[in-house]
């Protein structure tokens, strides 16, 4: 674990450096107090009977207070400097989980579960923020501390009190550490409890819509009761656990703390030990213990912390199924041509879903892909960004194997208007502006224009600065629809794909937005997906699906002509407008 976080405080060892000497600073200065202590004793005994000088006690009462504000300076300076340290680790991380996310293939999104996954990204992070500042600052300088206090006492009173720090501090390790060990399946449980109640929610308020179209909302809260009383019984054996580690080791340190200040009084009985010293004796064993104490709960923290961690990394750990090439270059697009050759795929799951598809969009040319549902249409175009790759054959763009060059590159190269359109919980403007983020606002402004949004927008109260909301869900479908061809419009990219670009649309905003469309096409290469066969009558040529195979391709009038497949599909939809 620790060879895994070391890299994330590149950059920062001077800093960690100044505060480790601060830390060795404060330590000192602690470890000074008790002998002050001693000395200012036995000076108030030896002042009591034979009139010590008024300078002496006053320096050692100033000496005492400058230690304990030493301690607590370098304390609050050490805490300082590392704070950026682990706040620059906690940016990093985070950077790098959210990175990895999205580097991820499509079907993990799918697939995943979004609640869970931000709040196990959230305290993977804040774990390894606990992990760094206490292993460093409380860990490492307890155990510097017992070894020092073992030290001093055994030099300066003998065996017998170094002998109990030794037992104490063993016995409340071991016990510590088995406890905890024992504790950790609680804390896993809580944590996969909160998981689930947080995407449970999540889930909920994310679909509130169709919570209020079926009356569930009482359906929807009894769910989310039953995750929460997961959590509840999860939290209920934690705290148990906690009760017991916690009772144990107190009942550690309240042994030890007796057999060492009951050594101390009869030594002090017995003429063996002044006054002064039974105070450093009492006041290293208050010293020793408290951290001893909070390091249990350091322990136990960090093993909480551990579990966290896990999760991220397990995370991070997971490799994306598509990758670039070890040899990956760039895409060149020349002209644009797109050549799907005898693909055939088929999901993980195992259902085939291509049959040796094959057909090509020659450069600047307009091609629609037309068939019944789930005849394989959309999967051509998740191929054609690589969101997967095919199981047999090959998809290429000027020549080059969508395998061979960069995924960043290949869909830099292709715009698309999907069929169902989200939108980020941002302005109007920003939104349009996602297609390139760097245009300038004349830039948006003329794609808003293209895409037919200016009447639209005319009539909103803040404008291009409205807030379409989460998903776009203010927007109706026809808008968000136009808000994503203006996007494709602004990205310019030589391939464009269009999937039902026009199904959210009325007849009239349709009609301009096709034209828009024909218009752009004319400049770029063009695959269209498109149910109402009125749409795509103007293509070059039709590409008819069926069952993941190509049954008829050809010009719109080739294709009634031959009175097949597309001209059952053509007459059917004829009627239904005609009945409509």
């Amino acid at each position: 674990m620790l060879r895994r976080l070391i890299p994330l405080l590149a950059g920062n060892w001077p800093r960690i450096g100044l505060a480790l000497a601060c830390l060795l600073a404060a330590k000192g200065a602690l470890l000074t107090i008790p002998f002050l202590l001693k000395h200012l004793v036995d000076s108030l005994d030896l002042a009591a009977g034979a009139g010590m000088a008024a300078g002496l006690l006053f320096g050692l009462v100033l000496a005492y207070g400058a230690a304990r504000f030493a301690n607590v300076f370098f304390g609050e300076l050490r805490d300082t400097l590392f704070g950026r340290v682990t706040e620059r680790a906690m940016r990093r991380i985070g950077l790098l989980a959210f990175r990895h996310v999205h580097s991820l293939e499509l079907d993990y999104h799918l697939n995943r579960r979004t609640g869970g996954l931000a709040r196990d990204i959230e305290r993977g992070t804040t774990g390894i923020s606990f992990l760094l500042r206490f292993f460093v600052f409380n860990i490492a300088p307890t155990l510097f501390e017992i070894v020092m206090v073992a030290g001093i006492l055994l030099f300066n009173y003998g065996g017998g009190y170094a002998s109990i720090v030794v037992a104490s501090v063993v016995a409340y390790a071991l016990f510590s550490f088995r406890a905890t060990e024992w504790r950790t399946r609680f804390v896993r449980a809580v944590n996969e409890a909160d998981s689930s109640s947080n995407t449970r929610a999540v889930d909920s308020l994310l679909n509130h819509e169709t919570v209020k179209y079926f009356t569930n909302e009482g359906f929807e809260a009894d769910r989310y009761d039953e995750s929460l009383a997961e959590w509840e019984s999860a939290r209920r054996s934690n705290r148990l656990s906690l009760f017991a580690l916690n009772a144990g080791q107190a009942l550690i340190i309240a042994l030890s703390q007796t057999a060492m200040i009951g050594l101390a009084a009869w030594q002090v009985s017995g003429g063996l030990l002044s006054i002064g010293d039974f105070v450093l004796i009492n006041q290293f064993m208050l010293q020793l213990f408290m951290p001893l104490g909070f390091l249990g709960f350091v322990y136990r923290e960090i093993k909480s912390s551990l579990a966290n961690i896990e999760n991220l990394f397990s995370l991070l750990d997971r490799e994306p199924m598509i990758r670039d090439a070890p040899a990956a270059r760039p895409l060149a697009v020349g002209g644009g041509e797109v050549v799907f050759d005898a693909v055939s795929f088929h999901y993980p799951n195992g259902r085939p879903i291509l049959d040796g598809v094959s057909f090509r969009v020659p450069a600047g040319k307009k091609v629609a892909l037309v068939g019944a549902s789930g005849a394989g249409k959309s999967t051509l175009v998740k191929l054609l960004f690589r969101f997967y790759d095919p199981a047999a054959g090959a998809v290429r763009i000027d020549g080059q194997d969508l395998r061979e060059v960069t995924q960043e590159s290949l869909r830099r190269a292709v715009g698309i208007v999907p069929q169902d359109t989200v939108l980020f919980n941002d302005s109007l403007r920003e939104n349009i502006r996602y297609g390139r983020p760097g245009a300038s606002d004349e830039e948006v402004q003329a794609a808003l224009a293209r895409a037919h949004l200016e009447a639209f927008v005319a009539g909103l109260p803040e404008g291009m600065d409205t807030t379409v909301g989460e998903r776009g869900l203010k927007l109706s479908g026809g808008e968000k629809q136009r808000v994503a061809i203006a996007r494709a419009l602004l990205k310019d990219a030589p391939i464009l794909v269009f999937d039902e670009a026009t199904s959210s649309l009325d007849s009239r905003s349709e009609a301009a937005v096709l034209d828009a469309l024909k218009a752009l096409a004319r400049s770029h290469t063009t695959l269209v997906i498109a149910h109402r066969l009125s749409t795509v009558i103007d293509a070059d040529e039709l590409v008819v699906l069926s069952e993941g195979r190509v049954v008829e391709r050809g010009t719109h009038d080739d294709l009634l002509a031959r009175n097949g497949y597309y001209s059952h599909l053509w007459l059917a939809q004829q009627r239904e407008r005609t009945t409509a």
